[in-house]
């Protein structure tokens, strides 16, 4: 069973923390959930891949965070949630045998857009993985996902808040400097493939060690359910980056 620690005040100041049997100290993959920053999702949905990643050797440190309908969730406070409970394994590191000099951050759809946003802030990953994730929120806004959401996560459209867009999409803070996995399938209705087509694109031209696994008639939730062969794949790319033997 996992421990489920509070990082913060609020009810979703949370997250969950899954250890491996293997011996300590344990590297560490911060866990984002998606579901377009949306409060009816929650983390649990990714209980499955979180318990495959700790038989593999990872500890997983699955977070919650404040979203759209709670008091506090969307653009700044869904991003300061997430570089909170990421940095709260500063404070559980010596406690739970957590090696943070082996740490990386794993999304999923708009959890992808925070891993990312979270690499871009926090120097304490060493790399990022994203699975179908929301990583140009311009682009996102053009192409209408999910409605309105990006702007209603930002509070406007780019011409509204050009500066929360700046802010808050991971496109616009390449270079990042870490190693970056982007999982994708040709297939996926609700985050094109031409997010993360475009996104690393962008990061190899600006020098980023940047990649993208085409994952062939996938969609959306193969990446995160641990019985299918693109999980295998999520799976040994998080090891070999955390420096695991295949």
């Amino acid at each position: 069973m996992p421990s489920r620690i509070a990082y913060g005040t609020d009810e979703f100041h949370f997250g969950d923390l899954r250890l491996p049997q293997s011996s300590p100290p344990h590297p560490v993959a911060v866990m984002v959930h998606g579901g377009f920053w949306r409060s009816k999702y929650g983390l649990a949905y990714l209980d499955a891949m979180c318990e495959a990643l700790t038989v593999a050797g990872i500890a997983t440190w699955n977070i919650e965070y404040r979203r759209l309908g709670n008091p506090g969730g969307g653009w700044p406070g869904t991003c300061d949630d997430v570089a909170n409970a990421a940095g709260h394994l500063a404070k559980i590191a010596d406690e739970f045998n957590l090696d943070l000099n082996r740490t990386i951050a794993i999304g999923h759809s708009a959890g992808g857009h925070l891993a990312f946003w979270l690499a871009s802030q926090n120097k304490i990953l060493k790399a990022a993985i994203s699975l179908a994730g929301v990583l140009d929120l311009r682009r996102s806004y053009e192409l209408h996902l999910s409605t309105t959401v990006v702007a209603d996560f930002l509070g406007g459209s780019p011409d509204e808040v050009p500066d929360r867009y700046q802010s808050a999409s991971p496109i616009e803070h390449l270079p990042l400097g870490i190693p970056q996995r982007l999982f994708h399938g040709t297939a996926d209705s609700s985050v094109p493939f031409e997010i993360s087509e475009r996104y690393v694109h962008t990061a190899q031209l600006r020098g980023d060690d940047a990649e993208l696994i085409t994952l062939q008639n996938a969609g959306h939730f193969e990446l995160v359910d641990p019985r299918t062969k693109e999980f295998e794949l999520v799976r040994q790319s998080a090891r070999s980056l955390l420096g695991l033997v295949q």
